[in-house]
């Protein structure tokens, strides 16, 4: 193992990382296997508005730093004014320009991802950052927050620590239950409405009742309505009532999202759906561990509690915005997707252990 840091016995750490929900999830098992190696630290994470609620009752966690992806000239001044070296040690997660200015500018120490060696943006980062690890490709991202992890000199910590919450009011968790989170950021990772149609008719015929649930968002509720209209109700439910669900659930199923995410986190059995990402990077990471990565493609992979759904033509996975090469466009590999195929694996995450 590397020299680990040498940084006061109750040093202040601070965490980058400016990037997605799911992704913020992810660098959890960093921030774990920090919090395990300086158990007497003081630990902040900086994060995007709108991404902290994920870490919402992490007791690893003293404070989180959420700031706007586009901070205006007065905002930016008054954040480097605040993280300033006031921190021992700052850790980007990201290869970045501003994760790594950030945490340059916020610690006497510093760790991170730094770009392969061959980019223009390599050597500068490398010689800013104290310690740095080159990132191979087509490696989960839990396991790169463990080679970071181990980078610094500390034992990587491979757990996804989940928010915690209480049951969301109005929803009746007593009964045997299907959660479906099916709206995800962008079109080109959307399933079809006739597929979640037939898939929700799939699991009353199992004797499970659906919960369909989405975020607050005005454009998500829509699209769900459309999606449920005499289906099932949409309950709007945030993170914390979010895990309360997954923890008593018989099954969740969701495309590429960070509801998935944490559904795998929570050890619920797990069906995603996947269409052009690469779940060797971006499969959910089970709450057992991942022993045995995921396949660039397969029709149903299985993992711990989770079960990865493709439909694996041969360009998959391509890693596009959809098929149109825009976040708007359709993914044909997800269209096509047929729902006694998604009904298979649920069956199998249905069995007794």
């Amino acid at each position: 193992m590397t020299t680990p840091l040498s940084l006061p016995t109750h040093p202040r750490i601070l965490v980058v990382s400016l990037r997605r929900i799911g992704d913020v999830l992810l660098t959890t098992p960093l921030i774990r296997s920090l919090r395990r190696a300086w158990p007497d630290a003081h630990i902040d994470v900086l994060v995007f508005s709108g991404t902290h609620g994920i870490l919402a009752g992490n007791p690893d966690i003293n404070e989180v730093i959420a700031i706007p992806e586009r901070p205006g000239a007065m905002a930016s001044l008054r954040l480097l004014t605040r993280l300033f070296k006031r921190y021992d040690l700052a850790v980007t997660t990201q290869t970045g320009d501003r994760p790594t200015f950030y945490a340059t500018i916020a610690g006497r120490r510093t760790g991170g991802l730094a770009p392969d060696s061959s980019s223009l943006g390599s050597a500068w980062k490398r010689w800013l950052l104290s310690r740095s690890i080159e990132v191979p490709g087509n490696i989960h991202r839990v396991e790169q927050m463990l080679l970071l992890a181990r980078s610094l000199g500390i034992e990587a910590v491979p757990q996804v620590v989940c928010p915690a919450g209480a049951a969301p009011a109005g929803i009746d968790t007593g009964a045997k239950y299907a959660v479906i989170h099916a709206a995800p950021m962008f079109a080109y990772k959307e399933w079809s409405r006739d597929g979640w149609r037939a898939l929700a008719a799939g699991l009353n015929q199992r004797g499970l009742t659906v919960i369909a649930i989405g975020g607050p968002g005005e454009a998500e509720k829509a699209y769900l309505d459309e999606v449920w209209q005499g289906i099932a109700p949409v309950h709007q439910v945030r993170w914390p009532a979010t895990m309360a669900l997954l923890e008593n659930a018989s099954v969740y199923i969701g495309p590429d999202t960070s509801v998935t995410h944490l559904a795998a986190a929570a050890n619920c059995p797990t069906v995603a759906l996947f269409g052009p990402m690469d779940p060797r990077v971006w499969g959910p990471w089970p709450a057992g561990g991942l022993d045995v990565p995921w396949d660039a493609s397969g029709t149903i992979q299985h993992r711990g509690n989770v079960w990865i759904v493709q439909n694996p033509l041969p360009c998959l996975p391509c890693l596009k915005e959809g098929c149109e090469r825009h976040i708007n466009s359709r993914s044909v590999c997800l269209d096509e997707l047929r729902p006694e195929q998604v009904l298979a694996a649920v069956d199998r995450a249905l069995e007794p252990t």
